[in-house]
């Protein structure tokens, strides 16, 4: 659906990976290429061990969470309780960037609690890019890890893209992505008036055709594929899966978003839906559900 997009993990802490099964955490699918592993942690060394084995596993770069505001997160002290010691983030960046050749890129907030923003995050970013990281990503809101929960940490504070514009004015050798309330193109086409890229989160999740739109206004000279032959190259992956014992609904569960906002969409995930309930293992009722949204009947 937007085959020039850098894709990242959800944030996997370094204690896991030291801990746990990197093969369960670390594995990923080819095709998912160009793919980011962000990483939680505060112990530098620790986090090194970590970047070098996500550079092993053929990550392409190593992204360093400092945004993260649950309260687990903040109990392991890593996430957005970072941005109060940026001394301790340039240090674990420093360490991270010593060991792998892949770039180390770091993923923050404006500030958190009752830091001015105006003054703290700009410290911030000139702290930790001596470190050195030359990429940042911003949401461009501040994290309350006092009174909000997670959730409400990603809609309550406001957006302020004017700071993440004068970082950019002010550093214009870093390169400056844009995180928070891209959920439209008109928002993308603003953003690249003012920094060098834009993350996408849960829109591109939730209204798949988004992240198309997105890419079709960069790269107008690539062709993307239609809904019905993104299905025609699913299927064998889901041919694959199911006859390894996965359930069709652990992967047609995440194309409900297929045709968000066009015609047919309800009668699209209703039919999705019930057929992986009733046919948990036959993948072509991705067909059936794209026979239903185009307005004919099921057959199934």
């Amino acid at each position: 659906m937007a085959p020039r997009a850098l894709l990242y993990t959800e944030m996997v802490t370094a204690a896991a990976l030291e801990h746990g099964d990197p093969t369960k955490l670390l594995t990923y699918d080819a095709l998912e290429q160009p793919l980011a592993l962000q990483l939680g942690g505060s112990d530098p060394a620790q986090l090194a061990r970590a970047a070098r084995l996500g550079e092993d596993w053929g990550y392409q770069e190593i992204n360093l969470n400092v945004g993260c505001p649950s309260d687990r997160v903040q109990q392991g002290t890593f996430g957005a309780c970072l941005m109060a010691t940026p001394a301790l983030v340039a240090e674990c960046v420093a360490a991270m960037a010593a060991v792998v050749r892949i770039p180390v890129t770091v993923k923050c907030r404006l500030g958190i609690d009752d830091q001015p923003e105006e003054q703290t995050f700009f410290e911030f970013i000139d702290r930790v890019a001596q470190a050195p990281t030359q990429v940042f990503i911003v949401h461009a809101r501040k994290a309350w890890l006092k009174g909000l929960s997670p959730k409400q940490n990603r809609d309550v504070p406001p957006l302020r893209y004017e700071l993440v514009a004068e970082l950019k004015r002010r550093r214009p050798d870093l390169t400056v992505v844009l995180n928070g309330g891209v959920n439209d193109l008109p928002t993308v086409q603003r953003a690249f008036t003012f920094c060098d890229g834009v993350m996408i989160g849960r829109q591109a999740y939730h209204h798949l055709g988004f992240l198309s739109e997105a890419h079709r206004w960069l790269y107008p000279q690539i062709p993307l594929p239609t809904p019905h032959e993104l299905v025609e190259q699913l299927i064998p992956h889901l041919e694959r899966d199911c006859a390894a014992g996965f359930r069709v609904q652990a992967s047609t569960r995440h194309l409900l978003g297929l045709f968000a906002h066009q015609p047919g969409t309800r009668r699209y995930k209703q039919t999705l839906m019930r057929l992986s309930q009733t046919h948990p293992y036959q993948p072509t009722i991705l067909w059936e559900a794209l026979r239903v949204q185009a307005g004919a009947d099921s057959a199934l």
